[in-house]
């Protein structure tokens, strides 16, 4: 059966956005969907750029009426996929390519386990991932350490993803991808 769907996970800092960004530029085949979250606006975001940002409130009645294909909490912030995004693309007969967090990936991986595969990008080092953090940010985040205890927590689940990169450095790492 082919591949309809590939889940891209690693910890927050890790480079998973930016692969995904750069590959469906290069190859229309690949679509992104938009995550929802509730986690506040960074510098050069803007609405659906790169997610649909919303409140707590609306998000919580989006997960009542079943809006979302998965979604879960991540860094004290909420983050779902709409399945609306899927089947269009999949009708477009394009493959989704999305980055997620290992519990997304799970997930997703339970509901499509034939069409399905996974990759989990590393960080060089946990502490090369911190400074990546704190350089996107331009300012410590006030919860780092909770991403880097997270990011601990997902680099133990990397053996259960299908194919794993380091990202030591971004256009070999890519190339790699």
């Amino acid at each position: 059966m082919k591949t309809q769907l590939i889940i891209v996970a690693a910890p927050s800092g890790a480079g998973k956005s930016s692969f995904v960004e750069r590959i469906c530029r290069e190859d229309s085949r690949l679509f992104d969907t938009v995550t929802y979250t509730t986690r506040e606006m960074r510098q050069g975001e803007s609405q659906g750029h790169p997610y649909h940002f919303v409140s707590k409130e609306e998000f919580e009645t989006r997960v009542r009426e079943n809006f979302f294909i998965e979604w879960a909490r991540v860094h004290n912030n909420m983050y779902g996929t709409p399945l609306y995004q899927l089947e269009e693309a999949w009708a477009r007969n394009q493959c989704v390519i999305m980055d997620v967090d290992v519990q997304g990936a799970e997930t997703f991986k339970r509901k499509y386990p034939n069409t399905a595969k996974s990759i989990f990008i590393m960080p060089p080092s946990i502490d090369e991932l911190r400074r990546r953090v704190t350089k996107r940010d331009g300012r410590i985040p006030a919860d780092l350490e909770i991403r880097m205890a997270n990011a601990e927590k997902e680099m133990a689940r990397a053996a259960e993803f299908d194919f794993r990169l380091v990202n030591d450095q971004f256009e070999p790492s890519y190339a790699e991808f």
